[in-house]
C-alpha cells in the first residue's frame, strides 16, 4: 500500500501538461510581442530562439539548483549558482538572437540601445527571472498540493491500520474471555459447556468473518450483543435479568463493528463478583437521525469490589473512538447509587 501512494505522487504532473504549458506561453508571446511590433515574423523568430533556452533554465532550476541547494538550506549557493545561469542565458541568448534574428537587439527599448549595455543586461535577466519565478511557483504549489495529498493518504493508511489493529484486539480479548468461563464449567463439569461451545461457535462467525468491513448495521452488532448475554446466562442462569430498548428507527444506522460489546463486557466485569445477581439495562437511541446514543447500566456494590483501570477493551474502543469521531463523540462512564453508568453519543454518518 505505501508504495502504491508513493507511485501515486511521484510524478505528479505529466509530459502532456508541460507540453501545454509552454505551448500557450509560446503563443501568448508570439501574440502579444507581433502586435507590439506588428511584426509576427519577427515574434516568431525570436520567441522561437529565446524559449529553448527559458526552458532549459527553468528546468535546471526547478529540478537541480532547487533540490541541491535550497532545499539543503545553501542559500548563499543556490544564489551564486542562479547568477552564473543567468549570464550563460544572456549570453548565449543575445548571440543567437544576432546571428539568427535580427542585428537591432532591443528594438522595443527608446533610442539606439546596445547588447552588453547595463539596461540591456539588466532587462533580459528580469525577463527570465520572470519566467524562471513564474514555473517555479507553479511546480512548487503543486508539490506543495501533492505533498499534502499524500500526507493525508499516509494519514488515512495509518488510521485504517491503527483501526484494524485495535478491532483485531478484540477479537482474542473476546475470546480469552469466553474460553476462561468455558474453562470454569468444564471444571465443575456442568451440563451448559456444549451450549456454550455451541454459542460460541455462533459469535465466532460474527467476529471472524462478519465484522471484515469498516461498517455495519447496528442491528447486527445489537444481535451480536444479545447473542453474547444469551452465552453469559448460560453461565450465570438466573443470576441475570437483562433488557434491550431501543427509541426511534436504527434500521439505516451503521456503526464500526465491535464497538459496543467492551461496554457490554465491562457491565458484567463489575456486577458479576462476589456471586452478585446481575441487573442490566441497554438502551439505543435515534437522535433526530444526528446522533445515536447508547447507555448500559449495571448494578453495581462499590464496598464489594476494588475499582481497577479499565481493561484492553475500553482503552481499546476510546482509542478507536478518537481515530473515528475525534471531538465529535462523548464518551461517559460513572457510578450512581451503586449503579455503574455507561453514555455513548456518536455522530450517525
Amino acid at each position: 500500500m505505501l508504495t502504491k501512494i508513493s507511485q501515486a505522487y511521484n510524478n505528479p504532473i505529466s509530459p502532456k501538461y508541460h507540453f501545454l504549458f509552454w505551448l500557450c506561453y509560446f503563443m501568448i508571446n508570439f501574440i502579444r510581442w507581433g502586435s507590439y511590433f506588428g511584426d509576427y515574423m519577427y515574434s516568431l523568430k525570436s520567441n522561437l530562439v529565446e524559449f529553448p533556452i527559458h526552458i532549459l533554465l527553468v528546468y535546471f532550476n526547478i529540478w537541480y539548483l532547487i533540490p541541491k541547494f535550497i532545499l539543503k538550506r545553501r542559500f548563499f549557493l543556490y544564489v551564486i549558482f542562479l547568477v552564473l545561469s543567468l549570464i550563460i542565458v544572456y549570453v548565449v541568448r543575445t548571440g543567437l538572437n544576432y546571428i539568427l534574428v535580427t542585428k537591432n537587439i532591443w528594438p522595443e527599448a527608446i533610442g539606439n540601445q546596445e547588447a552588453f549595455s547595463f539596461n540591456h543586461i539588466l532587462a533580459v535577466i528580469i525577463g527570465e527571472l520572470y519566467v524562471v519565478a513564474l514555473v517555479t511557483a507553479i511546480k512548487l504549489t503543486v508539490d506543495w498540493i501533492t505533498e499534502r495529498k499524500k500526507n493525508e493518504s499516509l494519514r488515512e493508511l495509518q488510521l485504517q491500520t491503527e483501526l484494524k489493529y485495535l478491532k483485531s484486539q478484540i477479537q482474542p480479548h473476546f475470546f480469552f474471555n469466553t474460553l476462561n468461563n468455558l474453562y470454569a464449567l468444564i471444571i465443575e463439569k456442568s451440563e451448559k459447556a456444549s451450549d456454550v461451545v455451541l454459542k460460541l461457535s455462533e459469535i465466532m462467525q460474527y467476529v471472524l468473518y462478519d465484522v471484515k468491513e469498516s461498517k455495519i448495521g447496528l442491528l447486527s452488532e445489537i444481535n451480536y450483543i444479545n447473542s453474547y448475554l444469551e452465552l453469559e446466562e448460560l453461565r450465570y442462569g438466573n443470576r441475570i435479568s437483562s433488557k434491550i430498548e431501543i427509541k426511534g428507527d436504527i434500521d439505516d444506522i451503521t456503526i464500526p463493528p465491535l464497538l459496543l460489546l467492551p461496554f457490554i463486557e465491562n457491565c458484567f466485569k463489575h456486577g458479576a463478583k462476589n456471586n452478585n445477581d446481575i441487573a442490566l439495562s441497554i438502551y439505543f437511541e435515534n437522535l433526530k437521525d444526528e446522533q445515536l446514543i447508547f447507555k448500559a447500566e449495571n448494578n453495581f456494590n462499590l464496598h464489594n469490589q476494588i475499582i481497577k483501570k479499565h481493561g484492553i477493551g475500553i482503552e481499546n474502543i476510546k482509542r478507536r473512538l478518537e481515530l473515528l469521531y475525534k471531538n465529535r463523540y462523548v464518551l461517559e462512564t460513572k457510578i450512581i447509587d451503586n449503579t455503574y453508568n455507561v453514555l455513548l453519543k456518536i455522530p450517525i454518518l
